[in-house]
This record gives C-alpha cells, structure tokens and sequence, in this order.
C-alpha cells in the first residue's frame, strides 16, 4: 500500500480542548499530520484519509518531546472556530 502523507501547521491563539483530551493545550502553532492511500479500482487516482494526527508537547518530555494523538478533521475545525470565536468550549 503507498500512502501519501502531508503536513500542515496551525495556530490557536487561546488555550483549546479537543474531544478525547483530558487536558486543554496552550496556545500555540501545532503540526498536523494526515495520511491518505489510493482508492484502488477506479479510472482517475483518487485518495482517501486513512488517519489525521496533532503532536501536542508532552509536559514531562525534554525539548521536542511530543506525542502524536489521532484526531478528526471535524474536530480539529470546531477547535479552529471556536478559537477564533474566542470560545473554550470542547
């Protein structure tokens, strides 16, 4: 199977909470990270998301220590605008 993996980056400027986080993270700029694979079977090449991913700091890590935790793009959005209302509510 070949994936195709891209990575953005985005920018809360308030703290945020994302479902299945206990913990809401500080603001900041987060990298994102989603893998696709090829629909197999069709006449074009079309792909579709396998997983979407945020790496978040680990508190108790060193330097550059993050943890990877799974995450929809619905979510990620509602975070996105909920931030950008000035909202906290997960």
């Amino acid at each position: 199977m070949n994936l195709r993996t891209t990575s953005k980056t985005i920018t809360f400027a308030r703290p945020f909470s994302l479902a299945g986080l206990e913990e809401s993270q500080p603001a900041g700029t987060y990298t994102i990270q989603t893998d696709e694979e090829p629909i197999e079977g069709l006449s074009f090449l079309a792909y579709r998301r396998v997983a979407t991913v945020i790496f978040l700091p680990l508190g108790q890590g060193g330097p550059g220590s993050f943890q990877a935790i799974s995450v929809t793009p619905e979510a990620l959005d509602a975070a996105l605008a909920r931030d950008a209302s000035g909202s906290h509510d997960a």
